[in-house]
């Protein structure tokens, strides 16, 4: 599967088939978010989060993916990401973008 953050595929025709998003909350574990509580105390990157985020970005990706196969897409475009908190130490990631046919 093609996956661009563009609205065309070079050289190729396209037909729209819908929009595709797939969607994940994520967590992370207590000892995890514990040791990044201390990690606020002296400043610099919170591995574990980063570590959650890319994994949610993964699992979202995948989904969109398979929704865009189920479409018989050979690519999606336009590909963006979006994340909120749903609650303390919980993320909400999305992928989406428009799945299309290449001819």
């Amino acid at each position: 599967m093609l996956l661009l953050n563009i609205d065309h595929v070079p050289g190729r025709e396209i037909e729209a088939l819908g929009i595709v998003k797939g969607t994940v909350v994520q967590s992370k574990n207590f000892g995890k978010d514990f040791m990044a509580g201390m990690k606020t105390l002296v400043g610099g990157e919170i591995v574990g989060y980063t570590e959650m985020l890319v994994e949610a970005r993964q699992i979202a990706t995948k989904r969109m993916v398979d929704e865009a196969e189920a479409l018989g897409a050979d690519a999606v475009i336009n590909i963006r990401f979006g994340s909120s908190s749903v609650m303390q130490g919980a993320a909400e990631v999305i992928a989406y973008g428009t799945a299309v046919k290449l001819w």
